[in-house]
């Protein structure tokens, strides 16, 4: 097979218009309009309104592009494309060869007899997907997302790039992946399904082979090879390949693949050739992870458990969910991407989801989850939304289903494939079968119980499936039951319950839960005028697309913090909100190890610059939460759960190996001294948790003032180090008596590192270190710091986003904290 890239430099216009502009494929309209200087920045200020204009336009690509006598000479040349996205039509010499309607599918077709010796042009033009949708919705209204352009349940879309209420109306159109020609002779490999014997210290590999053929006069052959991680090389042939073929490699001594912190992730690497005697006519690569995984359940005293199992081993799962990385499609890299994962991986992550209302990832996105030890809950391109399931859509919905599970089903990292996000519950608790009909409730049990089902069986019979998030039973029948399934979980947050609610939910995995933050000062300058800043301001209500968010932020602050003295501080206190928030949900879940098995929460990242559940905004900046992650998702945690004078402390190992340590626990007055102290030893086995202290502190703590300035500090240590930490407040931290505690921080260079001391004069809450002007990955952040311990943090120079010398480090280092944000 012959491959010529069409990618690279194109041109492109508005089809109203006649003056060309320079165009990048794989890109966008507004990634070409931007560098054109055609569009103002769509997240500045208000700015989105306008752009949203533009969306209603019509658009065309075009480019020449030279073919030689050799491609003409191959039984078939395809045109390939990847990503269009969405209503496009494409011509050959202006040969209608392609007409598309789906974002999420790969299309092909023949173009040989379009094609000619020398010059060729192609051209797409991309009708309005935003006047498409406005125009089916009026002649039949599904419903949708509030916060989205209506009718986007009619077009198969990323449902977000109409927005959400996380982000704006903008969506982007355009080639967003790439374009090819392909010389093709006698036959090529059209599938490629790969099965797991795990038996032993042994693995067998079946490699379900199906070639397509349009010539049946030569004989095939099938050559796999296997490049294993410590250099050998293993290699099976089907020497007369007909269209169905099986290929059996044996492994001994396998390397297996483990999530994050569990162990590595050592990948083999698969070569699938098609042979006509000694010429190749097609071939696959792909990399392997050897690992059993599945979602175990199982009836149990508390209902039945919903838990990722890891060669042999029921996981407890930490992550986030994942959203599209931008409004403007064509800013995607592999290069933002990795950054992304790579901050998951520093948070101590093991699982992440790909949220229903976005889009099928790139490759390189579910090779950097293989890398890095990511296990992916993969959701279907569903969300919040009623589905028509007549038999057009019927179609388009069954051959994007087949391009993207075959796509993305050999990667390690997938764990489940998941038919929606929300519909069930939708369906259930909304009142949408009133609302809507039983037509449409009618459509969603086809579409999701059955069709989708059976489809995804008979595509990767090895992963497991389930019909929603979150569901337990199927069948529309109580799909939020804590005992079975998974959860989403709205009532912190929407519903205004403070955060300690979570510790009154056992679920057996949730899915979703998340509390609002603003982004920090430096994100909020890229979008506003100093007359903005204000979170009522016009632009800053502009960038909160959730309804009442800014209240409901200013709800929480209220109950746990001062008034913010101004409006930098205001911006952190929302941030601090939050990581409280998700740190008392993950560590109760996480004590309850068992019970429940999983604690995704609400959301990873950003689409554009604005409030959010995210923990990294659109800049991939770490809020206050993803800080924390760091810490309630690390393998062994030390955590507290009090009520009153009462505290227990708890471990728990999330590792595949025992461990043994000394809890300390430290009561201390808010200047940070001494007023009691203990220890205990434990010993805890692999993957489990246990209490190993309970203390009341009643006869010490007897009047309002010794519980507003007395704290306890706690730590696991092991090996004379402290692994996990944490302090407890008695009253609610807005009533706590704080001392100025004077942090002063000092830093010191070593030769890929500076290394960070930070001491305080007084008990100091989320101390934040920052760098002005500058970002920087620090090694822990958004601390507590007692007087009496000194807390050391190092950042390496790789990690900062420009390079300081000590001098220049030292003048732009700065430290806050939670006494700082008031008064």
């Amino acid at each position: 097979m012959r491959e010529i890239t069409l990618n690279g430099e194109w041109e492109m216009k508005r089809t109203d218009e006649a003056e060309w502009i320079g165009a990048t494929v794989p890109g966008s309209v507004f990634q070409d309009l931007l560098a054109a200087g055609r569009m103002e920045d769509p997240f500045f200020r208000d700015n989105e309104y306008e752009t949203l204009e533009l969306t209603k336009f019509d658009y065309e690509y075009r480019r020449s592009f030279l073919v030689d006598a050799e491609l003409l000479r191959h039984e078939r040349v395809l045109l390939r494309c990847e990503g269009l996205d969405t209503l496009c039509e494409v011509t050959v010499n202006g040969r209608p060869v392609l007409q598309t309607n789906n974002m999420h599918r790969t299309y092909e077709a023949d173009v040989k007899e379009a094609l000619a010796e020398g010059r060729n042009d192609i051209a797409v033009v991309i009708r309005s997907a935003t006047n498409y949708v406005l125009a089916r919705d009026r002649e039949y209204h599904l419903t949708s997302c509030a916060d989205a352009v209506p009718g986007i349940s009619h077009l198969r879309k990323a449902h977000s790039m109409f927005g959400w209420d996380w982000g704006p109306k903008l969506p982007d159109m355009g080639i967003w992946r790439g374009l090819s020609l392909l010389g093709c002779d006698t036959g090529r490999i059209d599938d490629v399904y790969v099965t797991q014997r795990h038996e032993g210290d042994r693995v067998g590999l079946e490699i379900d082979a199906t070639l397509e053929r349009w010539s049946e006069a030569a004989e095939l052959r099938l050559l796999a090879t296997i490049d294993t991680p410590d250099g050998r090389r293993l290699e099976v042939s089907a020497e007369r390949a007909g269209e169905a073929n099986r290929l059996t490699v044996d492994i001994a001594e396998p390397k297996l693949w483990w999530p994050n912190n569990l162990g590595d992730q050592p990948l083999y690497t698969l070569r699938l050739r098609l042979l006509s005697g000694e010429r190749e006519l097609d071939e696959r690569t792909m990399k392997l992870g050897l690992r059993t995984l599945r979602v175990r359940q199982t009836p149990d005293q508390w209902g039945e458990s919903f838990a990722f199992e890891i060669n042999g081993h029921e996981i407890f799962a930490m992550g986030a969910n994942f959203i599209p990385e931008d409004n403007v499609f064509g800013r995607r890299s592999e290069e933002r991407m990795e950054r992304l994962i790579r901050s998951c991986v520093a948070a101590n992550y093991n699982c992440i989801r790909v949220w229903g209302g976005g889009y099928y990832a790139e490759d390189y996105f579910y090779d950097l989850c293989d890398r890095y030890g990511l296990i992916v809950w993969q959701d279907h391109l569903y969300a919040c939304g009623a589905y028509d399931f007549n038999d057009e859509f019927k179609e388009n919905v069954r051959l994007e289903t087949i391009d993207n599970m075959k796509r993305i089903r050999h990667h390690a990292s997938l764990g489940i494939w998941s038919g929606n996000n929300e519909l069930e519950y939708a369906w259930a608790y909304w009142g949408w079968t009133e609302r809507y009909g039983e037509k449409l409730r009618d459509d969603y049990l086809e579409q999701f119980e059955r069709f989708l089902p059976e489809l995804s069986k008979s595509l990767d019979p090895n992963t497991f499936y389930w019909v929603s998030s979150p569901s337990s039973k199927g069948g529309i029948d109580d799909p939020n039951n804590e005992h079975v399934g998974d959860m989403h979980y709205w009532d912190v947050w929407h519903g205004r319950k403070p955060i300690t609610e979570f510790r009154t939910l056992f679920p057996r995995f949730m899915s979703e839960f998340g509390l609002q933050s603003f982004p920090s000062l430096r994100t909020v300058e890229t979008f506003t005028l100093p007359e903005d800043r204000n979170i009522f301001s016009r632009v800053m209500e502009a960038h909160q697309k959730n309804g009442t968010g800014n209240e409901k932020i200013m709800y929480y602050v209220s109950e746990y913090f001062k008034y913010p003295k101004n409006f930098e501080t205001l911006l952190y206190a929302s941030q601090l909100i939050q990581a409280e928030g998700m740190r008392v949900g993950v560590e109760h879940w996480r004590r309850h190890r068992g019970r429940c098995m999983g604690a995704i929460y609400w959301q990873l990242n950003d689409i554009w610059p604005g409030a959010s559940w995210s923990s990294l905004d659109y800049y991939g900046r770490w809020k206050a939460t993803h800080h924390a992650a760091r810490r309630f998702f690390a393998p062994v945690l030390a955590s507290a759960c009090e009520e009153g004078t009462k505290v227990s402390l708890h471990v728990t190992n999330e590792t595949l190996r025992p461990i043994a340590g000394q809890l300390r626990w430290r009561l201390l007055d808010h200047r940070s001294e001494p007023i009691a102290a203990g220890e205990a030893g434990a010993e805890l086995d692999a993957l489990s948790t246990r209490e190993v202290v309970t203390l009341d502190f009643a006869e010490t703590l007897r009047d309002s003032r010794q519980l507003r300035q007395s704290y306890l500090a706690f730590e696991w240590v092991a090996d004379g180090r402290t692994i996990s930490s944490g302090t407890v407040l008695f009253v609610k931290p807005k009533h706590f008596d704080f001392l100025d505690p004077g942090i002063r921080v000092d830093a010191v260079e070593e030769d890929d590192r500076f290394v960070v001391t930070a001491t305080s004069r007084a008990f100091a809450r989320f101390v934040l270190l920052e760098l002005d002007g500058a970002d920087a990955e620090w090694s822990d952040n958004v601390f507590d710091l007692s007087a009496d311990r000194p807390h050391v943090v190092t950042v390496r120079k790789a990690d900062l986003s420009e390079p300081l010398d000590l001098k220049a480090f030292r003048e732009r280092l700065t430290a806050t904290s939670l006494f700082d944000t008031f008064e």
